[in-house]
């Protein structure tokens, strides 16, 4: 199966957005972005395994391997700039693309971490021992609704993929490295419980280029009411690189 889901290809769009998902997501997060991103911009969600059409594909809990795979598959899309926007565990994915990327010769116009603390800033991750305080935690952050998860057969299909995505995120160490060439924006919901303005802040140390934090009214998931605010920032973020991109 694909690594990247494209519900509204645009074959002559001068820039592609690759989207991240938060832990537990799938591509389908991003599905309405396909329609209201202008035609000049192509969306590319990313897919990870072990969830949706790739449930067949075995789980990857290590960011860094993801990471790669991701870079690598990319290769056949780096026919035109591209941008990568990451939301939650996705912010953490897309940096890593961002500095594989660079790596091999290749920049980004732009870095969109979304509802995430800076990577070099480890904080140590909880337990969530029982399926019970996954839910909990899930409840917590208002990605799903209790009710939902209150299904049994809901639960034993969603559970184990979080629980995996909860590992690449607490299992993660910052490895050394400069700071990348690209332009970076955090973007945050003013009450999420995850990560504070100051927190979001500590981005711009992994950036010689321009920084940027933007604070939207809402909880971890600010970006699904507020979806035509952040596409936006996105777009105008963008729009200041895109001209002098080769």
């Amino acid at each position: 199966m694909s690594w990247f889901h494209c519900y509204h290809p645009r074959p002559r769009s001068g820039l592609r957005l690759f989207c991240f998902p938060h832990a537990g997501g799938s591509a389908n997060s991003y599905r309405s972005w396909h329609h209201t991103l202008p035609p000049a911009v192509e969306v590319r969600a990313v897919q990870y395994p072990g969830r949706a059409d790739r449930r067949a594909d075995p789980l990857i809990d290590d960011a860094h391997h993801i990471a790669k795979l991701v870079t690598d598959a990319m290769a056949p899309l780096l026919d035109r700039p591209v941008a990568l926007f990451g939301h939650s565990m996705g912010a953490l994915i897309a940096y890593e693309v961002a500095r594989e990327l660079e790596a091999r010769g290749r920049g980004v116009v732009h870095l969109f971490a979304s509802g995430r603390h800076a990577p070099h800033d480890h904080r140590p991750g909880d337990a969530h021992t029982t399926d019970d305080d996954l839910v909990s935690d899930l409840v917590r952050l208002g990605g799903v609704a209790e009710e939902h998860l209150a299904d049994p057969v809901i639960r034993e299909l969603t559970l184990p993929v979080v629980r995996n995505d909860y590992r690449v995120d607490e299992t993660y160490r910052h490895r050394p490295g400069g700071p990348l060439h690209c332009p970076v924006t955090a973007i945050l919901g003013d009450r999420d419980p995850e990560v504070t303005p100051e927190q979001a802040a500590r981005w711009s140390e992994l950036t010689r280029d321009r920084f940027a934090t933007r604070v939207l009214d809402g909880d971890h998931f600010y970006l699904v009411p507020r979806r035509t605010e952040v596409v936006a920032h996105v777009l105008r973020a963008v729009s200041m690189a895109w001209p002098s991109t080769p």
